[in-house]
């Protein structure tokens, strides 16, 4: 039976840095992914198996077991985000749902699905944050309060699940990806944004996907219930 951990939001900065970092590793993983052609390719590159699925649509964690048949899930990482900015005026119970489901409650299915594999193993969940979860930023209403959440779900799940299986968490300031790019693509703005963190520079998929990788591995196996800042120093010294 394959050992592997599981990557949500496979095709983003973070999760296809991780997946790489763990094929240099020579560890194996499962990409999960709702963009069927990136996935593939990023799957051919590593040689990893892979699911094509929105974790927005019902049934997606069946549709992932069936596909990974037997398998020992060591990891689960939930590498899935958004950024969702809106002055609080123009905020919706639609904007709020959607990005609660993407953030939060697909995540606690995901781990639902696989909690007894995980348990089994002795396994490790990271989740991610960010930033805007405990730093205030205008415009932040919808995001922060999902990622807030998200730190809320880390802590709950380290005490419930413990000690079979860990449960820790990152939370990036603003990395360069494809999401962000909307905010990037002024040279004006992207300097600005870089300026902002005591660091200078934004953030790079490789920065968080290193400590996931550690905080998934056997050198992290007295760590759990933390959240953990990958920001620059933006929200400790700025």
């Amino acid at each position: 039976m394959a050992d592997k951990h599981l990557i949500f939001g496979a095709t983003g900065s973070i999760g296809s840095s991780l997946a790489r970092q763990l094929k240099d590793s020579n560890q194996d993983a499962h990409l999960v992914s709702r963009n069927k052609e990136e996935l593939k390719i990023l799957a051919e590159e590593l040689d990893y198996s892979y699911s094509v699925v929105d974790v927005l649509e019902d049934g997606f964690v069946d549709k992932i077991i069936s596909e990974m048949q037997e398998t020992n899930i060591m990891g689960l990482a939930y590498c899935v985000g958004s950024i969702d900015l809106k002055p609080l005026k123009r905020v919706t119970e639609a904007d709020m749902h959607q990005c609660m489901k993407l953030n939060l409650y697909s995540a606690i299915e995901a781990i639902q699905g696989f909690q007894d594999n995980l348990k089994k193993n002795n396994g490790s969940i990271v989740l991610f944050s960010s930033v805007a979860a405990q730093k205030g930023f205008t415009n932040h209403t919808i995001i922060a309060s999902a990622k807030a959440a998200i730190e809320g779900l880390t802590v709950t799940l380290a005490a419930e699940l413990a000690p079979s299986i860990r449960v820790n968490c990152i939370a990036p300031s603003l990395t360069d990806s494809k999401i962000s790019q909307p905010m990037l693509k002024s040279d004006v703005m992207a300097e600005a944004l870089a300026k902002a963190h005591p660091l200078k520079r934004l953030g790079h998929g490789n920065d968080s996907a290193a400590l996931a990788k550690f905080l998934l591995g056997n050198e992290s196996t007295w760590m759990t219930g933390q959240i953990i800042g990958v920001d620059g120093g933006r929200s400790s010294l700025s």
